[in-house]
C-alpha cells in the first residue's frame, strides 16, 4: 500500500507492507535512490505493519520495486501503474 503526503515542494510517500509477509528485511529500490538495496528498508509500526517514507520531488512519476532476502523482487500490487517490470508512483 502507499501512503501520501503532499507537501510544497515534494511528496513524501510512504510504502507499507504487513508485517511478515514476505519474512525478513524488505527494502524498496528505485529510481528515487539509484536502485541501491537497503537505504530504504521497511520498519515495523504500531499498528503491525512495517514501512518507510521516502519525500520524492515535486510533480512526477518513479519507478521502484521491493526487495527481501533471498534475493526476492516484488512488485506494490497497489501501484500507481507498471511499466513491464516496475510499479510507478506518481507525485
Amino acid at each position: 500500500m502507499l501512503e501520501r503526503k503532499p507537501l510544497k515542494d515534494r511528496t513524501e510517500v510512504t510504502f507499507v507492507l504487513p508485517a511478515d509477509i514476505p519474512p525478513g528485511p524488505v527494502s524498496v529500490v528505485g529510481d528515487f535512490n539509484d536502485w541501491q538495496p537497503g537505504i530504504h528498508t521497511l520498519a515495523p509500526r504500531k499498528d503491525g505493519t512495517r514501512a518507510v517514507t521516502v519525500a520524492l520531488p515535486g510533480k512526477g512519476e518513479h519507478s521502484f520495486r521491493y526487495l527481501a532476502v533471498g534475493d526476492y523482487w516484488f512488485n506494490e500490487e497497489s501501484a500507481d501503474g507498471h511499466d513491464g517490470v516496475n510499479s510507478r508512483v506518481l507525485t
